[in-house]
Parts: C-alpha cells; sequence; structure tokens
C-alpha cells in the first residue's frame, strides 16, 4: 500500500494523523490548523469545526476512503454551550444534511493555543455489494 498523500495537512512530526486496519480507518483528532499550520479563526467555533472536517476529508481520500465511509465523529469543542451549538450547526451544515452520527462533548481546552474544536472519526469502508444494493 502507498505512502497517503497528507501534503496539503500542516507537517506534523511524529504525530499520524490515522490508522489503517483493514476496512477500517481510525482518524486522529483533526484540528483547525490549515495547510502552513496557522490556527483558523481563533475565535470562531463553527469556522475551526469546517477547517478540521476540510482536514478530515483530505485524510480520507488520501487514504482511499469516501466521506460516505464516515461512519462515527468525535467533536470536542472549549466554551459555553453556544459554542457547541454553533459546532454543530457547522458539522451539519458541511455534511449537507447526511451528518454521520456523532459525540458531541464539552472540554476545558485543546491543544493548541486558541483552539476550540477538533474532530476525531471512525471510518469503514462498505462491502461493493452493500453499496449497490443501498444496504450500507
Amino acid at each position: 500500500m502507498e505512502t497517503p498523500d497528507l501534503s496539503e495537512l500542516a507537517v506534523s512530526p511524529g504525530y499520524r494523523y490515522a490508522e489503517r486496519v483493514g476496512e477500517q480507518l481510525f482518524v486522529a483528532g483533526q484540528v483547525p490548523l490549515d495547510g502552513h499550520g496557522q490556527l483558523v479563526a481563533a475565535h470562531d467555533p463553527a469556522a475551526q469545526a469546517n477547517q478540521c472536517l476540510d482536514n478530515l476529508a483530505v485524510v480520507v481520500e488520501a487514504h482511499l476512503f469516501l466521506l460516505e465511509d464516515v461512519r462515527h465523529l468525535r467533536i470536542h469543542v472549549v466554551g459555553p454551550r453556544q459554542a457547541l451549538v454553533d459546532t454543530w450547526q457547522a458539522v451539519k451544515g458541511w455534511f449537507g444534511g447526511e451528518t454521520p452520527p456523532a459525540t458531541l462533548l464539552g472540554t476545558p481546552q485543546l491543544g493548541h493555543h486558541g483552539q476550540l474544536v477538533e474532530i476525531e472519526a471512525q471510518v469503514v469502508r462498505a462491502s461493493r455489494d452493500a453499496r449497490s444494493a443501498g444496504l450500507d
């Protein structure tokens, strides 16, 4: 299996974005950093959620999975209840109404200064037969 192209993401020495196990992909928490390693929208949880999901899409596609293979999200949010609401609205909008099952959690802090959102995912490729029959 060839190495996934993650060149669109920030360089992260010592950090693995994902681990593929058979037809599953376990994606580590995606953070709101752009491709240059700069934090996006320090005070805007919705914008940070969008950046996290954009980064998630890069990881998923680089490992040759589809976004429809995302089976569960775990979303960590710093801030008051409104930050959780704003983040959830952004996630729903990003997925266009087809949001996978998700857990939304409030947390006191995350790894980067100014970071309000982090999103991790479990991705499972449906069998080709199940997809064609609409059973995934």
